[in-house]
């Protein structure tokens, strides 16, 4: 599907991009869980680096500099950036090289709305995104190095512990995979996750509120992979029961339309027991 971006290794990317601006996000350790930042809350505005991953803008040139000349205990890399025409003309006509004629078939065999955006992705090896899901259709591309990937259905939701969705970590998962807390986190030990590995060339579709653990294998000084992001379309005739993923959804619209009607995000919790525990319950 992109055998036109096998070739965006570092030093293609110096080459072609050297001066572009990038996303590049930052972490004092191996995770990189994301952080809404507009979610982050006054009080700890002061305090963010010692809370959260930070977002920082830098020159393909710095990046890979850094890049290869990391040692233990500096601060983790991950490039994050949607590609756009400003990259040059060059990384411009290996991206219109792309099978679209093969993508559009699977936007139109599934009914997906149309393409947002493409994130290259450009991780040091051993980065992990912790364990999330997505409001959009995703076809995640390898493009080198290995990427292991551990899959949850929707149904597993109440498995995994996200937290309210005015959190700044919203959609993310609580539970530490390297280390599970299953005094707070009990029903993780009913998790039942399906194993992907993608490397180069392999196209892994996960789709929208599936759960997704992502690694970037150790012995691979660097991975490269392409998201390509679809919006999906409302459901024309909706069938019950309902699919896991539509569950999903209505959880979040309720404690979104139940947190503004309240203006207070730390009130909606107590409504949703009063609601479902009701008054007599002991």
């Amino acid at each position: 599907m992109v055998e036109s971006a096998m070739k965006w290794d570092l030093d293609y990317i110096s080459e072609h991009m050297p001066n572009s601006n990038l996303t590049v996000i930052i972490s004092k350790d191996h995770n990189f869980k994301y952080v809404n930042e507009k979610k982050i809350p006054q009080d700890q505005t002061s305090n963010l680096e010692s809370i959260y991953t930070r977002r920082s803008s830098m020159t393909a040139r710095e990046f890979i500099q850094r890049i290869k000349s990391w040692k233990e205990g500096d601060e983790r890399l991950y490039l994050q950036q949607v590609l756009d025409s400003s990259f040059g003309p060059q990384l411009v006509q290996d991206f219109l090289h792309f099978n679209w004629e093969w993508a559009k078939n699977k936007q139109r065999i599934h009914g997906w709305g149309p393409l947002t955006f493409n994130l290259l992705l450009i991780s040091m090896e051993g980065n992990v995104t912790p364990c999330h899901y997505d409001e959009q259709q995703n076809l995640f591309v390898g493009i080198r190095g290995i990427k292991r990937c551990i899959l949850f259905p929707p149904e597993q939701f109440d498995c995994l512990y996200p937290p309210p969705v005015s959190d700044p970590h919203d959609r993310q998962s609580q539970v530490d995979f390297d280390n599970p807390d299953l005094k707070r986190f009990p029903k993780f030990r009913e998790a039942h996750g399906m194993e992907a590995i993608v490397g180069r060339g392999d196209i892994l579709y996960i789709p929208l509120h599936w759960w997704h653990h992502i690694e970037s294998k150790q012995n691979d000084d660097y991975t490269v992979s392409l998201n390509f992001w679809y919006k999906t379309k409302p459901t024309a005739d909706i069938e019950y029961p309902l699919k896991g993923h539509q569950k999903v959804a209505i959880l979040r619209n309720i404690e979104k339309m139940v947190a503004e009607a309240l203006q207070n995000p730390d009130e909606v919790s107590h409504l949703m027991r009063a609601l479902v525990l009701g008054r007599y319950t002991e």
